[in-house]
């Protein structure tokens, strides 16, 4: 930490400088944000006041929607405070905290899909053992490992950073204080900071998804050769579509940020890629889950019509 005093503040040259477009986009993201935080919130409040929603699977919904809503609050409310006031600075103890949150939330989010693919793997393929193997203390300790592995993933790449020496214009060409687009900013060797992006990040994408892909593996080909019902089979991957598509809203625009070269002179890729996952998506997955959960959509309605009930009395 003790090259902190090489900068004092970061200006992110985010989305646009045109103050029209600011105005547009402040609009648009207020309102993605919003839906973020009463979609998700929703979610959250009906698994903790809906008794039935009491099990393992709507347990890692809720952990799943706390990151979706603490996702977007990293980025989001600091991107409209610089659309009002027309200049996106950061401090350097802010950037630190941007970039440290950031990949601690997202890397979770990884590892926490493939604990909520392997649910959905013991439920449907053991489903005697079901109650024992996902028991409550083993919930809580896989959500543990999941929020301890993230939180461990993102300080390596906070004290790797604030090791760093800045030397010229401070300009972040994001909206965010990414890791990419600080090593661009570095004066000196950045080896091991890449190093630890490719390896362990990498990592940590490429296991997740491994995992999610080889639960759902054993998931399908369970169903095509043991399962003879026609309806049973059908209920089945109705139970696993809404995580499927969650799945595919994440990784999707994550695998294209991966494969965009590091440091290239045009960060645009770069920043649709990210603002796809870090944004747009968490509104989108409580409208996966409602939509296509007939479990969820139900207690939801229960919820709401007692809200209704206590309001009239």
């Amino acid at each position: 930490m003790g090259n902190q005093t090489d900068v004092s503040e970061f200006v992110l040259l985010g989305l646009t400088d045109a103050p029209a477009l600011q105005c547009y986009f402040f609009a648009l993201f207020l309102l993605l944000y919003m839906g973020n935080v009463m979609g998700n919130g929703a979610i959250l409040a009906v698994v903790l006041a809906e008794p039935r929603l009491h099990t393992p699977m709507y347990f890692f919904l809720g952990n799943l929607s706390c990151l979706d809503i603490f996702f977007s609050t990293v980025t989001v409310p600091k991107m409209l405070a610089g659309f009002l006031s027309g200049r996106q600075a950061i401090s350097f103890t802010g950037c630190l905290a941007q970039l440290h949150f950031f990949h601690f939330l997202g890397s979770c989010e990884s590892i926490l899909l493939a604990v909520m693919a392997y649910d959905r793997y013991v439920a449907i393929c053991n489903p005697l053992r079901y109650t024992l193997v996902m028991s409550p203390r083993a919930c809580l300790l896989l959500a543990v490992a999941t929020w301890s592995s993230g939180f461990l993933h993102a300080l390596m790449h906070t004290v790797m950073t604030s090791r760093l020496r800045f030397c010229g214009p401070n300009h972040v060409h994001h909206f965010f204080c990414d890791i990419k687009p600080l090593l661009s900013l570095a004066c000196g060797s950045i080896y091991l900071n890449l190093t630890i992006l490719n390896i362990v990040t990498g990592s940590i994408v490429v296991i997740a998804f491994s995992l999610t892909l080889l639960s759902y593996l054993y998931i399908i080909s369970f169903l095509l050769l043991k399962v003879q019902s026609r309806e049973s089979r059908q209920k089945a991957f109705s139970t696993c579509s809404s995580h499927l598509t969650v799945v595919t809203l994440l990784y999707v625009p994550v695998t294209f940020n991966f494969i965009v070269p590091s440091l290239g002179d045009s960060p645009q890729p770069d920043m649709i890629a990210t603002l796809l996952y870090s944004t747009v998506t968490p509104v989108l997955n409580p409208l996966v889950y409602t939509l296509r959960n007939q479990e969820v959509k139900s207690a939801l309605k229960k919820v709401v019509g007692r809200k209704l009930l206590c309001g009239r009395t």
